[in-house]
């Protein structure tokens, strides 16, 4: 689409193999919550996810795209599903019969070779997976159901569920929201509403008056939901939360993907668990952790016990689905007259500006912005929420910059020290003052920075305010290569140890960069403050064409230069 060619480096292949047949309360989420607690949130890097075996036609297209949907939790570049019989049926569905046909037609091509070697391979029963939830504050931490409810007491986790929220872009098709409604309808029958708040979220209009002509919104409704607009909403913040204050501990579940630190609410307390929308119904009904509904009874209105049955329904609507309103609007036939005019003072939108090339040195004495301890993740880094308001808006977005990221400092998130003035302050007012004179600076970063959401003002923040390293011991392999194409330094400690010999009041020069090339190390020289001094090794995964972002300022810059 830019014109220029798409590259990647040739990933590793972990293979999935899936036997025995999902049933019950089991569902696809459960299968991707399990890979999760075996791979964690990075052991997926630089590897494409296989799945295969008999196994996968139990699980509906719309459940591997679930399953798909969530490898960027364990850092895979892509995950992959061979074409079978449910792609097939959920094309023709959808209005894609003639792709069917032509996969139809490849189909050989498009399953595992013959024999073909797998660099790892994990193999799950699916007739002995039992439902799992995932939490809190990281994908990965994998607990099934039947023992959440116990660990969460021995950790001292909130039981009570505050919300329970399901759809947003995983989870949200029409089987899932089917599945949601049996298990609310089930409760209904017996007099019970939710004793959690529930939100639904349609994954897409066509979703949302899908559900809403085969009544399963009303159904959700009644059980105490509140069906949200067919947006991102609760799962990247966009929530405007009114059930509790800032700072409170709480609970809620969700269907969503992720659930690092204040990502939902903005509240570093909410502690966030993931699972399948049946199961957030289930626990919404319940009120607690403590409920397990494969063994569990809950007590209806006439003061029986009954227990919910697993729910069956179809993956597909049996009439046709129905598309809601059409809100594309066309752009003009003819772009060549039309130009885009920014007032210069709007507050929302701003035109960006090139960065700078690189002036063909070293970097010398980059002061230190901050030292982050542990989890960082681009919610850490650029926060989602009522920021997106700003997401036209580069200068004014940029005052999140870093503002969930813990400073090993003073183990505070947002609170730095300003090497000039020794003042502690917020991060994004210390590198403007560190940008407005001139000072350089650079990130040191724990183990997986950048993980979750592939949010590209994560990288283009510190670029613009003056950032040109970012130094780990290890990165997510999207935001890695987000920061090389703003023209930053995504470095690694050659030995990860090398992360304690630096200190927050260190100054850091890199050299070797007039000798830049892949597989090349580069050279840090540590600079302490009473004079001595450290030498270490810093490498990086760029390539050629990725070198010449670097010297170009940033790969637009790079496009142009190349357009001339």
């Amino acid at each position: 689409m830019a014109g220029i060619p798409w590259e990647l480096k040739c990933p590793k292949v972990i293979g999935v193999k899936l036997t025995g047949s999902l049933s019950g309360w089991t569902s696809p989420k459960d299968v991707i919550l399990k890979v999760a607690g075996i791979l964690t949130v990075k052991g997926g890097t630089g590897a494409i996810v296989e799945y295969h075996g008999p196994g996968i036609d139990s699980i509906s297209c719309t459940g591997m795209a679930t399953i798909c949907n969530m490898g960027a939790e364990i850092g895979a570049t892509t995950s992959v599903f061979p074409y079978n019989h449910r792609m097939k049926k959920y094309l023709n569905k959808t209005g894609r019969a003639d792709i069917a046909i032509l996969a139809d037609e490849f189909k050989d091509h498009l399953v595992p070779d013959p024999g073909c070697h797998y660099d790892q391979l994990i193999e799950i029963n699916l007739s002995e997976l039992k439902p799992h939830i995932n939490g809190p504050f990281t994908p990965d931490l994998a607990h099934p159901v039947a023992e959440v409810g116990t660990v969460a007491e021995k950790e001292g986790w909130p039981v009570d569920i505050r919300v329970g929220l399901i759809g947003s872009c995983t989870n949200s098709s029409y089987e899932d929201m089917g599945r949601s409604a049996a298990v609310a309808k089930q409760a209904l029958a017996h007099g019970l509403k939710c004793k959690s708040q529930f939100t639904i979220t349609p994954g897409s209009e066509q979703i949302r008056a899908t559900i809403e002509r085969d009544g399963y919104a009303q159904i959700l409704r009644d059980v105490g939901g509140i069906v949200l607009a067919n947006a991102c909403g609760p799962c990247i913040g966009q929530w405007d939360r009114k059930d509790i204050k800032k700072g409170e501990k709480n609970t809620i579940v969700t269907s969503y993907n992720r659930n690092f630190t204040g990502r939902n609410d903005a509240n570093p307390e909410t502690h966030a668990f993931v699972t399948s929308p049946e199961i957030v119904t289930a626990l919404a009904i319940a009120g607690t952790l403590k409920f397990n509904p494969e063994t569990d009874f809950l007590t209806g209105k006439d003061g029986k016990k009954f227990k919910l049955e697993a729910p069956d329904v179809d993956e597909l609507p049996r009439a046709e689905f129905d598309p809601g309103q059409d809100t594309y609007q066309h752009p003009p036939k003819d772009s060549s007259g039309q130009r885009v005019d920014v007032s210069p003072t709007s507050q929302r939108l701003q035109l960006l500006e090139p960065f700078d090339k690189w002036d063909g040195k070293d970097l010398e004495d980059l002061q230190i912005l901050i030292k982050v301890k542990g989890k960082c993740t681009t919610d850490h880094i650029s926060a989602a929420g009522p920021w997106l308001k700003f997401r036209g808006h580069l200068d004014n977005i940029s005052n999140n910059l870093l503002i969930g990221a813990i400073n090993i400092e003073n183990g505070k998130a947002n609170s730095v020290r300003n090497a000039v003035t020794q003042e502690f302050g917020p991060v994004p007012d210390t590198a403007r003052y560190y940008k407005k004179n001139g000072i350089r600076w650079v990130v040191i970063g724990d183990e997986n920075y950048g993980e979750g959401s592939s949010r590209e003002h994560a990288a283009l923040e510190p670029r613009h305010l003056g950032g040109r390293a970012i130094i780990t011991k290890s990165f997510a392999r999207i935001h890695e290569t987000n920061l090389k194409k703003q023209g930053l330094l995504p470095l690694t400690f050659a030995d990860p140890a090398d992360y304690n010999k630096i200190h927050p009041v260190d100054k850091l020069t890199i050299q070797g960069l007039k000798d830049f090339a892949p597989g090349k190390p580069l050279k840090c020289i540590i600079k302490h403050p009473n004079g001595t001094q450290e030498t270490i090794l810093l490498n990086h995964t760029f390539n050629e064409t990725q070198i010449e972002w670097f010297r170009a300022g940033s790969a637009l810059n790079r496009m142009k230069e190349l357009q001339q």
